[in-house]
């Protein structure tokens, strides 16, 4: 039993094995399968279909559910692992449809934070297998935070604004349209949030475009400029892949060139 553990705690977090690639690869496109579901079901769609969507988003959750429990079960340390980042992102993305069945209207916002779920693949260099170096690992974790902020910010407008407000919020591409409108302070005036809700959304929008976006932009910036002064020279030993021109000794470990 205890080997069995580790076996499925090793292949839930693997992600050089065959087995430990095809179980990050099927989580990865169910992360984005249940957030294309959220974005579908904002607009006008048959009731055969929004049926379908459902059916297919419980069985998403379900495999989540399934995944969330198998973690829990196989790892050492339960305490650990229920505390750290990527569990409480699994936990969040779990939730919201589970008591949404009591409508808890509120909680079930959370369900646009499901898209989270992706940073675990990219901190460790996952991404079709073609990111091998540190570099290419930071320019799309720098890509996807910029979307995953405005995703998460879009969906969360749009949960509020849309029952109150469905003139200006009407779909997705409405709240996203808000979203980047509002995130990059360029401020046109033509969608404005009514609830109070929706205003503190706004505010935090804001702050967020003004705090994190330039600096998430800048330097995602420097690191083009720097790879452009940069010449590809694979180091042997750690794998980075740019050095400077004249460079002998790789810059991270030391190993000659």
């Amino acid at each position: 039993m205890v080997l069995n553990r580790e076996k499925i705690d090793f292949y839930l977090t693997d992600i050089e094995t065959p087995i430990g690639k095809v179980i990050s690869v099927t989580i990865a496109l169910l992360v984005l399968v249940s957030s294309g579901i959220f974005v579908a079901e904002t607009y006008d769609l048959s009731q055969e279909a929004r049926w379908e969507l459902r059916v297919l988003d419980n069985c998403v959750l379900i495999i989540f559910a399934g995944e969330y429990l198998l973690r829990l079960w196989s790892t050492k340390d339960r305490i650990k692992y229920i505390l750290s980042l990527y569990a409480i992102i699994d936990l969040i993305s779990i939730l919201p449809s589970c008591i949404g069945l009591v409508n808890t209207s509120f909680i079930r916002l959370l369900r646009w934070f499901r898209i989270l779920r992706l940073l675990r693949f990219i901190d460790k260099k996952f991404l079709i297998g073609s990111i091998s170096n540190q570099d290419s690992v930071i320019f799309a974790r720098i890509l996807f935070t910029l979307f995953a902020i405005v995703f998460i910010f879009s969906g969360l407008i749009y949960q509020v604004e849309h029952p109150v407000n469905p003139q200006n919020f009407d779909t997705f591409l409405d709240a996203f349209y808000f979203s980047v409108v509002t995130m990059t302070t360029v401020g046109f005036g033509d969608v404005i949030p009514i609830s109070e809700l929706g205003r503190l959304l706004t505010v935090l929008m804001i702050l967020t475009g003004v705090a994190l976006i330039p600096w998430q932009i800048g330097d995602l910036i420097r690191r083009l400029v720097k790879t452009a002064n940069q010449v590809e020279t694979v180091c042997q030993g750690c794998g980075l892949a740019f050095h400077d021109a004249d460079a002998e000794f790789c810059k991270r470990c030391g190993k000659q060139l």
